[in-house]
């Protein structure tokens, strides 16, 4: 055995929480302020990349002259690599060293940056775009491991939450300047500055490296078996449902293809992973009913976040108002965020994860409830307070749950993995699905209103023949032909009426959303007190719930969480603990 993955002799209060991830060694305050600069860095710089073509994707068709559709591949792309990448990215961390993983992926981030600076046409960029989420799905964890270094033992949950929540910024940020870089040099005055940040946080983390964790023999062969199933199954999911909404679903042969080849590529390896005997994803866990609620709620809390992103932001390019135009909109989100992580991080308590949740989703309700009352009329100073409260509501909710799923991983860090890519997927794939079905729904409301709206639409109604006759004298200095004109009045008032009929389909959006907030946290309610009141009392599974007191990060146990089952979150996974390969130690970061 190589002395490289001899295990290491840590302090009690220094060994890494879970395989992979950095030890815990005691810094001074000014040390501890420089890890949460850093972390903060670090996870702006790897959210920013996919916010600022986002923000801007009506922007880059002329720049790349792409049709409208053919720029949704953009964001498309970068999920397609991104969501499948910590099947392998947290191997990598556990055999070749954090040190190894955070120089070798922050490289690749710039060089990939710097190929942005060359991209010409849609097909270059949609390359880099892909190559771009593979190398990105690293900066989040290593933003958060960042962040986790500035926090004593008592405050690390909280240093979670906080991690979580300025993740959150990189969207608001990306409205609040981007036209500015736009303006510069188009396309390439976005990554010009998106290298440039790159570049100084590669600086960052090469003055203040992460302290050492423990290095073991991790990749084993079949593990790319799995990856070569699973990657490319994602990609097409992720495809299906980005076009499904652009190109409708029923329009093109290949959507159907690629959702299908999408479900057996995804069984396929998940065939392969349940008859393995150290498997990569441990799939009794995954289908566990404590995690799948989790799971369940952790998608659908980003479906009710994809209101600010499909909605409000639809709705305000529907009435014609672009980026600029919605900077002071977006600062008032950028202050709600940080208000929001500042009282996740004050209110979250071990003993009570339910209350924070239940409060957030409401408060979303009644913010989406506020933009339903949406009319020709609304414009951003309309919508500031009921954004601020989406904005406020989604990172106090998603933090407390965070913690939920991760103490039940300190409880078996065997499955890191599958937390990893279950959270990865749970994000990349509730926002993508939240586009795709409220996109959906927005347009099958808007067909329903204008059928309704043509059929009260008769020349025959004076109201109706006056708006025909206002809409055709607008055109009397340039037309001679009193028919001519007429067509070109009823064609105006046919606009008005089909953007009427929009406006009412995204109030109908909004609606929805409030409504299925409503009922997550009636649901979470519910099952809070059915665990505490009627579910009959169980063991828990001793040590195996619990970390030890020596432990660096003291994360709630399942039971905290309504969602998780009253036993913990080992029922369903009868396996004895998997056998370690010959030669090769037991990683001593793994400390139930």
């Amino acid at each position: 055995m190589s002395d490289k993955y001899a295990p290491r002799t840590w302090a009690p209060d220094e060994r890494p929480t879970m395989p992979g991830g950095p030890s815990f060694p005691a810094h001074s305050n000014p040390r501890r302020a420089a890890y949460f600069l850093v972390g903060t860095l670090v996870t702006l710089t790897g959210g920013l990349g996919n916010a600022l073509v986002s923000a801007n994707l009506v922007n880059l068709q002329g720049t790349l002259g792409a049709y409208a559709y053919e720029t949704n591949w953009l964001p498309a792309a970068y999920v397609m690599t991104n969501a499948s990448m910590n099947l392998v990215l947290v191997k990598f961390r556990q055999q070749f060293g954090l040190r190894a993983f955070t120089e070798a992926f922050l490289v690749l981030y710039a060089l990939v940056t710097f190929a942005h600076l060359f991209v010409n046409d849609i097909g270059s960029a949609i390359a880099v775009r892909a190559a771009h989420g593979m190398v990105g799905a690293a900066l989040s964890t290593l933003g958060l491991y960042y962040t986790l270094q500035a926090f004593t033992k008592a405050w690390r949950p909280r240093g979670i939450v906080i991690s979580t929540g300025i993740s959150q910024l990189a969207l608001p940020l990306a409205y609040l300047f981007s036209s500015s870089l736009l303006q510069i040099a188009e396309w390439r005055g976005l990554y010009v500055f998106e290298l440039g940040l790159t570049l100084v946080t590669l600086g960052a983390v090469l003055w203040l490296k992460l302290p050492p964790g423990d290095r073991f023999k991790a990749f084993r062969p079949a593990d790319f078996l799995t990856f070569i199933l699973f990657a490319p199954g994602v990609a097409l999911l992720t495809a299906a449902l980005t076009f499904g909404r652009v190109l409708w679903w029923t329009e093109q042969r290949w959507i159907g293809v690629a959702l299908a080849a999408s479900i057996v590529l995804i069984l396929a390896a998940i065939c392969v992973e349940r008859n393995r005997q150290n498997p990569l994803l441990n799939i009794r866990w995954l289908t566990n009913g404590s995690i799948v609620r989790l799971a369940i709620a952790m998608m659908l809390v980003r479906v009710v976040l994809s209101e600010q992103s499909v909605g409000a932001v639809g709705f305000l390019r529907l009435v014609g108002l672009n980026n600029d135009q919605l900077q002071v909109l977006f600062a008032v989100v950028l202050v709600a965020t940080i208000l929001g992580i500042v009282f996740a991080a004050l209110a979250v308590r071990r003993a009570d994860l339910l209350t924070p949740q239940i409060v957030a989703l409401l408060i979303m309700a009644v913010g989406a409830y506020i933009d339903a009352q949406a009319d020709n009329l609304t414009r951003p100073a309309q919508m500031m307070v009921s954004q601020g409260m989406l904005a406020f509501g989604g990172v106090l909710f998603l933090g407390p749950l965070l913690l939920t799923l991760m103490g039940s991983v300190i409880a078996n860090p065997a499955n890191l993995i599958s937390f990893s890519v279950l959270f990865s997927l749970t994000q990349n794939m509730g926002g993508l699905l939240g586009s795709s079905l409220l996109g959906t729904f927005q347009v099958m409301r808007e067909k329903y209103h204008s059928s309704l709206l043509a059929e009260s639409l008769s020349s025959l109604d004076p109201l109706v023949a006056g708006r025909i006759q206002q809409g055709a004298a607008a055109y009397a200095r340039v037309l001679a032909d009193p028919a001519a004109r007429s067509r070109q009045g009823a064609a105006a008032l046919a606009a008005s009426a089909t953007r009427e009929a929009n406006i009412l389909a995204y109030n109908d959006v909004f609606l929805l959303i409030a409504v299925l907030a409503v009922l997550l946290a009636v649901w979470i309610f519910g099952r809070g007190m059915w665990v505490k009141y009627i579910a009959p009392p169980t063991e828990a599974p001793g040590a195996a719930a619990r970390p030890s007191p020596a432990a660096p990060l003291e994360m709630p146990r399942p039971t905290d969480s309504p969602l998780a089952t009253p036993s913990g979150d080992r029922r369903g996974d009868t396996r004895p603990p998997q056998p370690v390969a010959p030669g090769e130690p037991m990683p001593q970061a793994a400390n139930p």
